[in-house]
Parts: structure tokens; C-alpha cells; sequence
């Protein structure tokens, strides 16, 4: 079943005049599982205000009949896969009706359990590791994988013409380490060299020993995914030791904090791969979507804060925007909040979104083929191209 909600969207965005607000009784819950604070604190914030925004344009379920207010449960899972254990628990002790989050594979791989217990359907947004869905039944996600991402960009660094590329991964952090090898695999398959794999500890911030390696290794291309704490580190790090190899991430470096902190002159030339661009205008629903949240971010301070200091769109936040409507529009075609009828309405739901129409395979994964590869240049992401799967 088909939800479109642009309309809706944009009936929000031209009205000055909400519907009636709904009894106390008529109430659910949506909890969003996301990281406030730790070190994926900022990504998680920046993803949980693309629900916020989303709630706002869209506050209402209706269900035979009867118009539900849907209100958010946020709790901050901390970056830590012990702490997202407790929060998951706390978000089925409220009663929630869904889930959506969370930044970070690891956290959402620890909290799966504790959903599919409770019967209680999870969308992960820009979890990437395939395990988040693979071991959960409970768990669908809108973003595409790290076995995608990782060849998108093993596959962008060798037709740039690097045949000796140096891997920088974070032990401990499945996303990191999951991305690492599958761009390991793909570069090496195409005929590519790993000279030199170099591992970094959690809460690390001196890489010195472990660029001067890279250096040694004579590596024309570094891929290094990480979180965007550690990014700026080893972006002005490397160049700091006159390393000029290219630089280059996944999803999580398409964040303009990185620029900003590492510095414009030593960001220069980084390529990463993205799940979203706002320079796309080839859909007018991402258009709308793209005024509509800038001028909700604008009209508070703190909002801008929380996005980094600026009001540049990041993917996540796209792809959490959808993620809410997906799960609404899971609840209308199922005229329920019974955990398994939801979760029986998002396996056969289509939901046009802000980035693609969004659907899901059979382990729950969106069927995406396709990725956005942006680049650095005088301080600023530019879109360099996409990159599509046959």
C-alpha cells in the first residue's frame, strides 16, 4: 500500500491552521533511539531532529476512524552498546508502537533483542552493518548497506587511479570494521593493493604512529571510516605529516562539522559516499523537503546547533525524515499499533520519500541501489556523482 505524504507534507507546510488536537487517550508513542551524547553523540542528534521535523509536518495517525497524536520518546543510548541495552528496555517499558535509530550499527545490533521480544518493530536509519537486520526480524532499516558502500567507493578509488590504498578502522566498532573489509575485498578483487591495514583504539585522538605507517607504506589512497569525532583528527593529522594521499570515507564523514573542524585546506579533495544530497532537485518532494527543514532549522538557534553550527542537510537526517513516515504509513495500512501487524504492513509497504521511494526486502533491508559519491572543494561538499548497482 502506497502512502504518499507529500501531500500532507505540504498541506502542513501552506496551512497556519493544525487539526484539532486529539484526547489525551488518543495518544501513541514513537521511540527514537538515538546516541545524544558519546562519541557518535553529534551524527545522532543531527538524525533525531529529522524526526522532530518530521513530527511537526506530520503529527497524526488516524486508525478506524479516530485521529491519534503521535508524540516522540527519545532516549540516548550514549554511543555505548551496554547503555543501548537500557534505553531499549525503557522504550518498551513506555509502551512505545515503534522504534526508529539508531546512528551507529553497533548500538542497534545490541538493542535488536530487546525489540523483537517485545514484538515491538524497529526502523534503523544509517545503521549500516548488515547484522542490525539480518540477525532481527524485528529490524528494518532505510539506508543501504556497508557490502554496497564499501564496493562504491573500493570501486571509486581504483577508477580514480589509486592501486595502492591504506584502510584506517576503529577496533570494537562494527561499522568501521564491517565497512573496512568490504572495501578490502572489493579494491583487491578490481586488482587494488592493501599496503598497509591500520587499526585506532575508541577515544583515540594522536595518530601520528599510525599515519606514520600509512606514510611508510607509500599508499595512494587512504579509506578510513569512522565516526565524525575522529574524522577531523585524521584528516589534519595526516596532512599535518605531509601526507598527500587521498582521503576517503562512507556515510558518516558527509557531514560539514568535519570540513569545519579539520579545516577547509586540509579537507580539500576528501570523498565520501552518501545516502543524500540537497543539491538533488530531480524530485520536488526532496525539493520541499529541503526549503521546509532549512527554514525549521533557521527559526531556532539551538536547532542549528545541534546540526553542527549551519543549516547543511546531512543524509541521515533525510533518511530518519522518511524513516517516520514509513512507520506511520505502516500503521495506517494496518489500522493498528499491534507490533506484529505493523511489522507485517512494512514488509509489503511503499512509501515515497524525500530520499526514494522506500521498501523493504526480506530481511528488512530498503532496496537501494544507489549512492551519492560527494567530494570536498574550497570548503564545501560538491556532488560528484552516484553511483548505481546493476
Amino acid at each position: 500500500m502506497k502512502k504518499i505524504y507529500a501531500m500532507a507534507m505540504a498541506a502542513c507546510m501552506m496551512s497556519t491552521v493544525f487539526c484539532s488536537a486529539a484526547s489525551a487517550e488518543d495518544v501513541i508513542k514513537v521511540g527514537i533511539f538515538e546516541p545524544q551524547t558519546g562519541e557518535n553523540g553529534g551524527g545522532g542528534i543531527q538524525e533525531l531532529q529529522g524526526a522532530r521535523y518530521a513530527n511537526e509536518i506530520r503529527p497524526t495517525v488516524t486508525i478506524d476512524g479516530v485521529e491519534y497524536t503521535v508524540v516522540l520518546d527519545e532516549v540516548d543510548n550514549k554511543s555505548d552498546k551496554t547503555e543501548a541495552v537500557t534505553a531499549a528496555q525503557k522504550l518498551v517499558s513506555d509502551g512505545v508502537v515503534g522504534v526508529l535509530g539508531s546512528y551507529g550499527s553497533g548500538v542497534s545490533i545490541a538493542a535488536g533483542p530487546i525489540f523483537a521480544d517485545a514484538k515491538i518493530p524497529a526502523i534503523g536509519v544509517s545503521c549500516t552493518n548488515p547484522q542490525v537486520t539480518a540477525g532481527c526480524d524485528y529490524y528494518f532499516r532505510t539506508c543501504f548497506l556497508d557490502p554496497f558502500q564499501g564496493s562504491v567507493m573500493a570501486q571509486y578509488a581504483y577508477e580514480s587511479g589509486y592501486t595502492k590504498a591504506a584502510i584506517i578502522e576503529q577496533l570494537g566498532d562494527d561499522y568501521s570494521t564491517g565497512l573496512a573489509a568490504y572495501f578490502n575485498k572489493q579494491f583487491t578483487a578490481l586488482g587494488g593493493e592493501i599496503v598497509t591495514d591500520q587499526q585506532f583504539q575508541t577515544n583515540q585522538s594522536d595518530f601520528k604512529a599510525v599515519l606514520t605507517e600509512v606514510k611508510a607504506s607509500g599508499a595512494e589512497a587512504i579509506f578510513a571510516p569512522s565516526s565524525i569525532t575522529v574524522a577531523p583528527l585524521i584528516i589534519k593529522q595526516a596532512r599535518e605529516l605531509g601526507i598527500d594521499a587521498a582521503i576517503m570515507a562512507g556515510d558518516t564523514w558527509y557531514n560539514s562539522t568535519i570540513i569545519d573542524n579539520a579545516g577547509a585546506e586540509y579537507s580539500e579533495g576528501m570523498a565520501c559516499s552518501t545516502f543524500f544530497d540537497e543539491a538533488d532537485d530531480s524530485s520536488e518532494l526532496t525539493v520541499n523537503f529541503v526549503k521546509g527543514y532549512k527554514e525549521w532549522l533557521n527559526a531556532d538557534s539551538a536547532r542549528i546547533e545541534n546540526n553542527g553550527g549551519n543549516d547543511a542537510i546531512v543524509g541521515n537526517t533525510a533518511l530518519c525524515f522518511d524513516a517516520y513516515n514509513t512507520l506511520l504509513d505502516a500503521i495506517e495500512a494496518a489500522q493498528s499499533t499491534d507490533g506484529e501487524a505493523v511489522k507485517a504492513a512494512l514488509e509489503t509497504v511503499e512509501s515515497a520519500g524525500v530520499t526514494g521511494t522506500i521498501t523493504f526486502d526480506a530481511t528488512g533491508d530498503a532496496k537501494r541501489d544507489t549512492a551519492y559519491i560527494d567530494i570536498v572543494k574550497d570548503g564545501a561538499f560538491e556532488f560528484l556523482k552516484t553511483v548505481t548497482v546493476e
